[in-house]
């Protein structure tokens, strides 16, 4: 069967040296999504093979994702979901649960984007138009003139961080990036900010993040990518109550999946 393939389209499986090796027909390799970090890129460029992505396609639904979990965690969704069985309306069972949690609006506060590429700029007009948000980004492929242009106030990383209600990370995983929001940087944040990442994980430092919940330095987090996917059962990051975590579902909606599969697909038939 592989010395009959002349194209894959992939949705999350790895595609590596050997499998492309086995495939001496393989042309192009379509992944759905924007990074790349499941096909081995080196390999693809030896043996003359195009690797392509859909950038932009899933672009709104990850964006609405990321506002989702900013949403969640400030206003303490997670744990009313888990603490409020039996409540009947508002009274019972979750009375106690009800009368501990104390949200906060987004109307007014301070998003910071890490990275400033298609999401991230979805994500600052919906917060800005939406609910009247200040918003700065941080993107040095951009620069500051990129990024005003795009809608945001160009600031530097550590100002991002210092200066935000709510850090949202959209940046691909390198080496570069890999623990960029680590634990001096995540003791930077004010007093009951909020951490979302819907890019990748390992690019914010889970074990530091836990450290700074657990004395109280940060108001939650929203996870939908982690180092490991699916994160363990018994990582300390499901015993904190205002973390709020999904299994890399940013993109998974009926609209987006469509257009990633017709792009991916027409991005095939080009190289064919």
């Amino acid at each position: 069967m592989c010395g009959r393939v002349t194209a894959i389209l992939l949705r999350t499986d790895r595609v590596d040296g050997e499998m492309m090796r086995r495939a001496p027909r393989l042309r192009v390799v379509a992944r759905h999504g924007v990074g790349v970090d499941t096909v081995d890129v080196e390999a693809a460029e030896e043996l003359g093979i195009a690797v392509t992505t859909t950038p932009g396609a899933n672009a709104q639904s990850v964006a609405e994702h990321a506002v989702a979990l900013m949403l969640a965690v400030r206003r303490g969704i997670g744990v009313a979901v888990r603490g409020g069985g039996g409540g009947g309306g508002g009274e019972g069972g979750g009375e106690g649960v009800r009368g501990a949690i104390r949200g906060r609006e987004l109307s007014g506060a301070v998003v910071g984007l890490v990275g400033f590429g298609r999401i991230a700029q979805r994500v600052g007009a919906i917060c800005a138009g939406g609910f009247g948000m200040r918003v700065l980004a941080h993107d040095p492929m951009l620069g500051d003139g990129g990024v005003r242009a795009a809608g945001a106030e160009p600031v530097g990383l550590d100002e991002l961080l210092s200066l935000s209600d709510n850090v949202s990370v959209h940046v691909p995983l390198t080496e570069r990036t890999r623990g960029l929001i680590g634990a001096e940087r995540l003791r930077l944040m004010p007093e009951g900010a909020v951490v979302v990442n819907t890019a990748r994980g390992g690019v914010v430092d889970e074990d530091a993040l836990v450290v700074a919940l657990r004395e109280g330095r940060l108001g939650g987090a929203g996870l939908d990518v982690t180092s490991v996917e699916p994160l363990p059962g018994d990582h300390p990051l499901w015993d904190e109550p205002n973390v709020v975590i999904t299994p890399h579902v940013g993109a998974q909606t009926v609209e987006a999946m469509r257009r990633v599969a017709l792009e991916a697909a027409e991005r095939v038939v080009e190289h064919l």
